[in-house]
């Protein structure tokens, strides 16, 4: 049986409901589902009691650069990270096309970026750019 690869994957960054089209080398992708486990003793009882708390969703993904289309993504991170640009939504969208022809769909509203560091590793290295996000929820819709 074949399993998913990263050539079945699409990546989109959204803002204000455009795709951004210039974000296109994307090398990885990751997505973190955030639970804090509990663990609660208590007295006459053999064993603690478990239980979780959801806390959001965490990821990154890197990309190499053609063109300079992310530095105007940047320039819209820092604008609304600012507060100059009241409103600004930027979602995250992945759809995973699986070889039995399943096709879900992660969507990631509402994404805030932490630091977005630029490297360039060497002369025969590509330019390499990754972000880092979080976000209080993802929706997967099969």
């Amino acid at each position: 049986m074949q399993r998913l690869k990263g050539q079945e994957t699409e990546l989109v960054v959204i803002v204000d409901g455009k795709p951004q089209r210039t974000l296109v080398d994307i090398r990885e992708f990751e997505i973190e589902w955030q639970l804090e486990k509990k663990s609660e003793g208590y007295l006459g009882e053999t064993t603690n009691r478990k239980d979780s708390i959801f806390m959001g969703v965490a990821g990154s993904f890197s990309m190499h650069l053609e063109n300079e289309g992310i530095f105007d993504f940047i320039s819209k991170v820092i604008d609304r990270a600012r507060d100059r640009t009241a409103g600004t939504k930027i979602n995250i969208k992945t759809t995973l096309r699986f070889p039995n022809g399943d096709r879900p769909k992660i969507i990631i509203p509402d994404v805030e970026f932490g630091a977005i560091p630029l490297s360039v590793g060497g002369r025969s290295e590509y330019a390499n750019v990754k972000l880092d996000f979080e976000a209080s929820e993802a929706q997967v819709i099969s």
